[in-house]
């Protein structure tokens, strides 16, 4: 029995925005900069997509400050090695494919992110993954500095991307097989043998697709943020817009919540699918 677990990245496995952590204090921009700002004015100016827009402005600012090399891709795996991850990640990935042996399922993983690629690729955690898609840039041959963006991810793009793994497409330039019919019983992993973990609003539509389709969908929050009215005002929708079918805290670490949890899924999905 296959299954797959799929992961936004930033607040689900680490900590805040993953650019935030190396890169961007590289480029000289922090959380007083007037960097966030100014890509929701040229979103709204411009009526366009968030996630280009933001990289676009990033490739901006790099270009303004003389600092290009600070996108390339190996400067970016280097700054995602400094990305603090949530407890118990780097374990995690082990012991639940153990787990899942015993129950006799295989396991996948994959990221499913709005963040880098090029940085969760530098992570220690970036071998347990059977494919990332995540934003990435088209570079200048000559110079080898970002040109413009060749994948940018958002909220219903993130849907695009399950199906997919669904029919086992581990790319995003084929644009043909993605829209061929496959009948479900021959896609390699059906939607009811996944496990999406999200904790935001890029992460709704993906959430409610894959707990719509027979899959459990979990929301991941950080427990260092949950006394904040907006963690749980977040978490209070996704429950009452059925968004998620769990909400865990952000701790990977054998015996947790999560762990707990995901551990049931998996046992849930042997026991639906007839596996003794």
């Amino acid at each position: 029995m296959q299954c797959a677990l799929i992961y936004d990245f930033d607040g689900t496995l680490a900590k805040g925005n993953c650019a935030e952590h190396g890169l961007m204090p590289a480029l000289g921009l922090n959380e007083h900069s007037d960097f966030w700002p100014e890509v929701n004015r040229k979103n709204r100016e411009r009526d366009g997509d968030e996630i280009l827009t933001y990289l676009g402005e990033l490739a901006k600012r790099a270009r303004d400050e003389g600092k290009q090399d600070e996108l390339k891709p190996e400067k970016l795996q280097a700054y995602g090695k400094s990305i603090p991850l949530f407890p118990g990640v780097l374990d995690w990935f082990d012991a639940i494919n153990r787990f899942a042996s015993d129950q006799g399922i295989a396991l996948s993983h994959y990221i499913v992110s709005s963040g880098l690629e090029e940085m969760i690729r530098g992570t220690p955690v970036a071998k347990h993954f059977k494919k990332i898609f995540g934003c990435r840039y088209h570079y200048d041959e000559a110079t080898g500095h970002a040109k413009w963006p060749a994948v940018a991810i958002d909220y219903t793009t993130k849907t695009q991307y399950l199906f997919r793994i669904n029919k086992g497409i581990e790319n995003s330039w084929d644009n043909v097989t993605i829209n061929e019919y496959i009948e479900p019983g021959d896609r390699p992993v059906p939607f009811d043998h996944m496990i999406y973990f999200g904790d935001g609003d890029t992460d709704i539509p993906a959430m409610k697709m894959v707990k719509a389709q027979g899959g459990c969908s979990l929301a991941v929050f950080d427990g260092d943020k949950w006394g904040q009215g907006k963690t749980q005002e977040k978490i209070e929708k996704l429950i009452s817009e059925e968004r998620a079918n769990y909400v865990v805290q952000g701790d990977y670490t054998s015996g947790s919540q999560l762990d707990v949890t995901v551990r049931g899924i998996l046992r849930l999905y042997k026991r639906r699918h007839g596996q003794p």
